[in-house]
């Protein structure tokens, strides 16, 4: 199986500017999403990116970088130009991996390419048990049910499934069906580019959530829950902080 990385890396960032150039340990984050990508057995990893200063660090060391333009609103947007100017075969599997991910799994990278390269579906992504009840009434985390086939059926920031007796009262009567969605996106290249086409849709507008708009759409995701633990994103400052301090006791 043979799968491209694009990892989709901005500078501006509200909570936490210049973000993928923050050090961790003595790399900048970039340069850790890049080389877990690597070790997923990727083909191709590229950094695509409309700031200098990355396209600097990125070179400097060694990796692939790709310019694109400054006007997308999406990181799906900038991978589908990544791909037009790659001139990717539209039948090549391209992974969306964040850059603000420093400790990505490199299973689960793999995993989600494969799962896709099996599938009939035309978006595959990934899941993990939510085993803090507070995770399933917080809306920053994005929660899906899925069928018996692992179709997605539904993603969305409030509570889901409705457990109904108990969640009005802000308690969860059965955990074991809450599963929290991850980030992580498998396309065909030639469907990245119909999708950034496709115009918002009213769900995806609602919820904030851009993988709706491929349900709405009639379109198919395919998802699993995901062989290893997710490591954490990167968000505001204090993020950094523990990503620093967790790094420093993996090296040690």
């Amino acid at each position: 199986m043979k799968f491209t990385v694009i990892v989709p890396a901005r500078f501006a960032s509200t909570r936490l500017p210049g973000k993928p150039l923050a050090l961790i340990g003595d790399k900048p984050m970039i340069q850790h999403v890049y080389e877990r990508a690597l070790l997923a057995n990727a083909e191709k990893v590229v950094v695509a990116t409309d700031d200098k200063r990355i396209q600097t660090a990125v070179e400097f060391f060694g990796g692939k970088v790709c310019m694109t333009s400054d006007s997308h609103k999406s990181g799906s947007d900038r991978l589908a130009e990544v791909c037009e100017i790659l001139q990717l075969a539209e039948d090549t599997i391209v992974v969306n991996v964040q850059g603000d991910e420093p400790f990505i799994s490199s299973a689960n990278i793999e995993q989600v390419a494969r799962n896709l390269s099996k599938s009939n579906a035309q978006m595959a992504t990934l899941s993990t048990p939510i085993e803090a009840e507070s995770e399933v009434f917080n809306s920053n985390v994005v929660k899906v049910i899925s069928d018996c086939s692992n179709q997605a059926i539904y993603f969305s920031r409030a509570p889901i499934p409705w457990q109904r007796g108990s969640f009005e009262h802000k308690k969860v009567e059965d955990l074991t069906v809450c599963q929290r969605h991850i980030g992580i996106y498998a396309y065909r290249a030639g469907f990245l580019k119909q999708y950034v086409q496709m115009p918002v849709s009213k769900l995806e507008r609602l919820e904030s959530l851009e993988q709706l708009r491929v349900l709405e759409n009639g379109y198919k995701i395919h998802i699993e829950q995901a062989k290893e633990a997710p490591g954490m994103g990167i968000d505001t400052p204090e993020d950094l902080e523990l990503a620093q301090e967790s790094y420093r006791h993996i090296i040690l």
